[in-house]
């Protein structure tokens, strides 16, 4: 363990959007943008105006809670319900960021909703053919469709000067995505295919001087998987889960470093790469809540 600690100054006056902030990676990282001092758009469905519906029903959280999370962290958290897969929607956000803050230093592409889609352990490994189409097509459509909306309308409030960052969060390196099957044909096409994205918009964003990385978490502690193994933050270390759960990590872990990646003033070192928490926590030296550093995908073999 080490006693790092954030630098509560390190983005203040930065704006950074997170897209998909309602629950799990999406809160953690807004949180440690917080952390920061950054101003942090926290976008999502599930809100309290009831206004969207999400994929998750039946789930309490919000983004109104994030956005009172990175305030209560030293951030400023800004909370507006979107749905990413609506264009209409993601443009009247641009339009709305355009007006409020002019700029975006940060855009985090976050949006996933295909939790329940996926389906639990029993059910993977289903082949294409006797997989559910509208399923498998919803998870596409939601892991993908949405980050390349958001990216069209939002970029152009990042490219307009240089210093920008993009990070797809997905699951897997592309390394690790290129030779593992990940749970069914359109899961593994989702997550690669984020991938791919972070790949192609840093071949875009280098003339801008603009960086896209694609960062994956490791096995995370998120709200639902706290759930599916009936346990809570303080007494996960006693749940009945497989052997790797030990290697688990906060939702904060990831965040960051996504938050040091964008502090960094050499962040383009990372342009078009593919990046683990776990390797971000090494090389910038931050830590999870507990003070570790863990790495489950250094494990995954296991």
């Amino acid at each position: 363990m080490t006693d790092w600690q954030p630098d509560p100054e390190a983005l203040r006056g930065k704006v950074a959007v997170v897209a998909g902030a309602t629950r799990g990676a999406g809160r953690g990282i807004a949180a440690a943008l917080g952390e920061l001092g950054a101003t942090v758009v926290c976008t999502g469905r599930s809100s309290r105006t009831g206004s969207l519906r999400s994929d998750y029903a039946g789930r309490t959280e919000t983004i109104e809670e994030t956005a009172e999370l990175v305030d209560s962290l030293g951030g400023q958290g800004v909370a507006v319900a979107v749905d990413h897969l609506d264009p209409a929607q993601v443009a009247a956000l641009a339009d709305r960021l355009r007006v409020d803050h002019g700029h975006v230093d940060v855009l985090v592409n976050d949006i996933w909703g295909a939790e329940v889609l996926k389906g639990g352990p029993d059910e993977w490994d289903t082949p294409l053919w006797e997989h559910d189409l509208d399923a498998g097509l919803r998870i596409l459509r939601l892991a993908i469709d949405t980050h390349l909306i958001t990216s069209h309308h939002l970029l152009p409030l990042l490219v307009d000067r240089p210093g920008g960052l993009v990070v797809e969060v997905t699951d897997g390196t592309t390394a690790y995505n290129a030779d593992t099957y990940r749970i069914s044909v359109f899961y593994d096409l989702a997550k690669v295919a984020v991938n791919r994205l972070a790949w192609s918009q840093g071949h875009e964003l280098a003339a801008h001087g603009a960086t896209a990385v694609a960062v994956t978490p490791g096995w995370m502690r998120s709200e639902i998987m706290l759930e599916a193994f009936h346990t809570d933050e303080e007494h996960w270390r006693t749940a009945a889960a497989p052997p790797g759960f030990v290697h688990s990590e906060t939702t904060r872990f990831v965040g960051r470093g996504i938050a040091a990646l964008a502090a960094d003033e050499g962040r383009a070192r990372w342009n078009q790469g593919s990046v683990t928490a776990g390797e971000l926590a090494r090389h910038y030296g931050h830590t999870d809540l507990d003070g570790t550093q863990p790495d489950a995908w250094l494990h995954m073999d296991d």
